[in-house]
């Protein structure tokens, strides 16, 4: 009986043990789960992100009330989201000004001016984190389709997915050779570049739909040449077009305009002079036809996400690099801190499960293109590196808040002067330093509340003093007259969250 109960007492204990490990390993399997739903949900909650950069779109779609301009796609994506009718650009030239949208830092900040390897990111600041390194580092598949850097290769590393921009395609013979400005070839969309853009797109999204993923769809039209398929120049009538005013604006300041070199670049442009009124009027139809076919494309790409049941999770920016001209003041392309080459139209849409989305409104909040860095990063839960741009998720849940007082914008002309510009929205000033004392050399101030078109440059007059004063004030909060010299670049720092900023 002793030998049995000590057994029976043995056996007791070794059942109580067994059960206490049980409960042990039950209380952790529950931990697990508990730890993987919540590591699920917030996977859930974190979006996709799609961002359409568009080359050399000005503010000129149906969805900003446009007279002409067929875009139903984009007028479209503006009822699922908020449209900003005052966002600007930082310097109105596709380098700078994409390695801004790419960094969130101002060119100044950085020092990268032009398009050739001085202005170009990573030969410059290697140490500076940049929109797809952030993404890539924290666990996302980064996508870059057709022209997102103005450099093919620059930053190239930090692309887990990397389809390069394409040389330009023409149908018509003698074209090609001719480098001719225009085309309406009888082909299929993918024949031209964004065609096969939005083809690769996609077919992206298909292969990364499990995956959380950065996507940047780089269309280059309407950029020149203005080459799109016939059927989208057959959507006008050229006699709806008119010539534009060649008048300059009054006391502009002599190097303010250009003498558009790159369009001159293109077969069947005048070395010099003007164009005429029929060249005009076929450049305008050409160029709009080109934003009817980028408009396509743009909608193709829609339709895939709503085809792969991705767009509830999927957050979508729709953006340009800079304005541009279409014969104002007998100018063409970008290359100034006038209005109509610095703003820019932009549309954000959050993914549609976003609990507090908003949808078809219409933000006249002071924008720039470099806040659209951290606002992605701030919607996908990540560190925010220490940037110049500021996240605008606020104001896409409440987009008639009170924001900034001021954009700005640059640009060089050559090394010896500066044009620095600031923008309340409806009046734009700008000064024309010495680039290396920063000297006022000239002041522009400018009235665009019911035009982007500049008429008379009002700086100097008695009945502005005081707005040109607060805008003075504002331009120099940004640009201070003690600033070093614009061209001495420096050397930055890694930006990371985790870090703190510093220039050498």
């Amino acid at each position: 009986m002793i030998d049995k109960n000590n057994r029976l007492e043995v056996n007791g204990k070794n059942k109580f043990s067994v059960l206490i490990k049980f409960l042990h390993l039950s209380s952790l399997l529950t931990a697990l789960l508990v730890s993987l739903c919540f590591t699920v949900k917030a996977q859930q909650n974190t979006p996709n992100i799609v961002i359409f950069l568009v080359d050399d779109l000005r503010v000129d779609l149906g969805t900003y009330g446009s007279e002409h301009v067929i875009s139903p796609n984009i007028d479209d994506l503006a009822k699922q989201g908020v449209k900003f009718t005052h966002a600007y650009a930082q310097q109105a030239i596709c380098g700078p000004s994409r390695v801004s949208i790419m960094t969130g830092l101002r060119p100044e900040t950085t020092g990268l001016y032009s398009i050739d390897r001085a202005g170009r990111l990573r030969p410059n600041q290697p140490n500076v984190v940049s929109m797809p390194q952030l993404f890539k580092e924290n666990g996302y598949q980064t996508i870059s389709i057709g022209k997102v850097y103005h450099s093919v290769t620059d930053d190239q590393e930090n692309w887990t997915t990397h389809i390069k921009k394409l040389d330009n395609f023409y149908a018509i013979a003698g074209n090609k050779e001719k480098k001719f400005a225009y085309e309406a070839g009888d082909v299929a969309d993918d024949f031209y570049k964004d065609g096969k853009v939005a083809n690769d797109a996609i077919a992206t999204l298909k292969n990364v739909k499990n995956d959380k993923f950065l996507m940047v769809v780089g269309f280059s039209k309407p950029h020149l040449p203005f080459n799109a398929p016939k059927k989208y120049w057959d959507l006008y009538d050229r006699k709806q077009f008119t010539v534009p005013s060649r008048k300059k604006p009054d006391n502009m300041y002599r190097l303010a305009l250009t003498k558009w070199n790159e369009l001159r670049m293109y077969g069947g442009i005048p070395k010099e002079g003007d164009t005429d009124d029929e060249l005009t009027k076929t450049l305008i139809h050409a160029y709009y036809a080109s934003v009817s076919y980028m408009d396509a494309q743009v909608g193709k790409v829609m339709q895939a996400l709503d085809d792969l049941q991705l767009r509830d999770n999927t957050m979508i920016v729709f953006m340009s690099d800079h304005g541009y001209k279409l014969g104002e003041y007998g100018a063409w392309n970008k290359h100034t801190n006038m209005e109509l080459d610095t703003r820019v139209p932009l549309i954000i849409s959050r993914e549609t499960a976003h609990k507090n989305r908003v949808a078809g409104a219409t933000s006249a909040a002071l924008i720039e293109n470099i806040d659209i860095f951290p606002t992605i990063a701030e919607a996908a839960g990540l560190p925010l590196p220490n940037l110049d741009g500021k996240s605008l998720l606020t104001l896409l849940d409440q987009p008639n808040m009170a924001w900034d007082n001021a954009a700005y914008s640059l640009f060089t002309r050559g090394k010896k002067r500066m044009g620095v510009s600031v923008t309340d929205g409806i009046w734009r000033y700008t000064e024309w330093r010495n680039a290396d004392s920063q000297a006022i050399e000239f002041t522009e101030l400018y009235f665009h509340k019911d035009s982007l078109v500049a008429v008379e440059n009002v700086a100097g007059q008695k009945h502005v003093n005081l707005i040109q004063q607060r805008l003075k004030t504002l331009l120099d909060t940004n640009f201070p007259s003690h600033s070093p010299p614009f061209h001495n670049k420096p050397k930055l720092d890694n930006n990371s969250a985790s870090t703190t900023p510093n220039k050498n």
